[in-house]
């Protein structure tokens, strides 16, 4: 453990270090955030706060990794694919940021416009899964000893659940510290899992992520005083599902991210059931949102997802187990 230790204490210092200056740099260049019009009111004081933290993130996440992979001698093959991948679905989000901060509100790229550049990237992801049998084209069953072998059927999997992930983590990043602690706690519990499965890339990719986020939370915790933008949650969603491809554990990172499954399907069900009955389930999606609305603070909100968290990953490691 004790690389992955060093790993996730080096991203975590990069972060600690580099936050102060970045959000200095972010408020000069008038990288600031637009709050969306129908979010609830007490959000209107958060317009303004310096936003696209999550350069701060991925970039410290991949440097840990990089002198990881290094002291490796290199021989983990499967690390320059999953960089790419997260610099790619991070590049995504900084458009996606860059728009909304020209713009001078909360709308970037179209749906339809963030698909078409995420999917191929997923897709390749599989493809490499698929010819390389190391890490395999098949998915276990958490708890079983089952084993799926999807064959060339993987790769159209890998888009859907990258792609999936990397928009999860998304819609969870909407209170201070939110996306940021539940990523420490699912990130921090996977390394746990992929280096007692002896599966140093994604071990390694996840040690760096817990860290990095941990650091970040200096800054993002409430009230906050930088947002990580899509830029981060992103690439943070499309790097937890990377991990899951490498360590063969797609499904568990759902279990032990079940926090950012709900946010996503808490939209879901209520796009869902206004398109066809015209009724809300919720009074606002994401289901944080929602809360807020019934009398929640948002420190409570917070708070009660991270112990959340750590319950679906007590109950993702017992599964593994």
């Amino acid at each position: 453990m004790t690389p992955y230790l060093a790993t996730a204490g080096l991203a975590a210092a990069l972060t600690l270090a580099g936050g102060g200056p970045l959000v200095t740099w972010l408020r000069r260049m008038g990288a600031v955030k637009s709050v969306r019009e129908e979010a609830p009111s007490r959000h209107g004081v958060k317009a303004g706060t310096p936003t696209m933290g999550g350069v701060l993130i991925i970039g410290a996440a991949i440097l840990a990794v990089l002198i990881a992979y290094g002291a490796l001698g290199g021989k983990t093959s499967e690390i320059p694919i999953a960089l790419a991948v997260v610099i790619g679905f991070s590049a995504v989000g900084g458009v996606d940021d860059a728009l909304g901060i020209v713009r001078r509100r909360n709308l970037g790229l179209r749906a339809r416009e963030k698909l078409l550049l995420q999917l191929p990237l997923g897709l390749a992801l599989g493809v490499y899964a698929v010819l390389h049998p190391a890490v395999g084209a098949w998915i276990g069953v958490p708890g079983t000893h089952v084993k799926v072998d999807l064959g060339w059927g993987y790769p159209v999997f890998c888009a859907l659940y990258v792609v999936g992930m990397a928009n999860a983590v998304n819609l969870t990043d909407g209170l201070d510290g939110l996306a940021a602690g539940s990523v420490v706690i699912a990130a921090g519990t996977l390394a746990v899992i992929a280096a007692q499965a002896n599966v140093p890339s994604a071990g390694m990719l996840c040690a760096a992520l817990a860290g990095a986020s941990l650091g970040f939370l200096w800054y993002n915790a409430h009230p906050a005083q930088m947002f990580m933008g899509d830029v981060g949650s992103q690439g943070l969603g499309a790097a937890l599902a990377v991990a899951g491809v490498l360590g063969k554990m797609e499904l568990l990172v759902l279990v032990v991210g079940g926090l950012f499954v709900w946010e996503a399907l808490s939209v879901a069900l209520q796009v869902a059931s206004f398109k066809t009955t015209g009724r809300r389930i919720f009074r606002m999606s994401p289901f944080h949102h929602h809360l807020e609305l019934v009398g929640w603070t948002e420190t409570q909100t917070v708070v009660r997802f991270w112990v959340c968290g750590v319950l679906l990953a007590v109950l993702g490691v017992r599964l593994k187990g």
